[in-house]
């Protein structure tokens, strides 16, 4: 009887540990998780700016090359 007393002591604290366990393990992961969305989201907002840029930059050369013209045909 102690015996049986005994593994069903011992059952329950391990099943407490492993909830405690399991639950600081699901904290710090969701943590990391949202720390890596935000890294995520800063970066997409890089690459769209990166693009506009791009974009501009394509729009000012042809300005310049266009007032190049300008001045070269006079």
């Amino acid at each position: 009887m102690e015996s049986v007393l005994a593994a069903a002591i011992t059952g329950v604290l391990t099943l407490i540990g492993v909830l405690v366990s399991n639950s600081r393990s699901k904290a710090v992961l969701e943590l990391k998780i949202d720390t890596l969305s935000e890294r995520v989201q800063k970066h997409n907002e890089l690459i769209s700016r990166t693009y506009q840029l791009e974009s501009d930059m394509t729009v000012t050369r042809n300005d310049i090359e266009t007032l190049y013209r300008k001045v070269d045909g006079r």
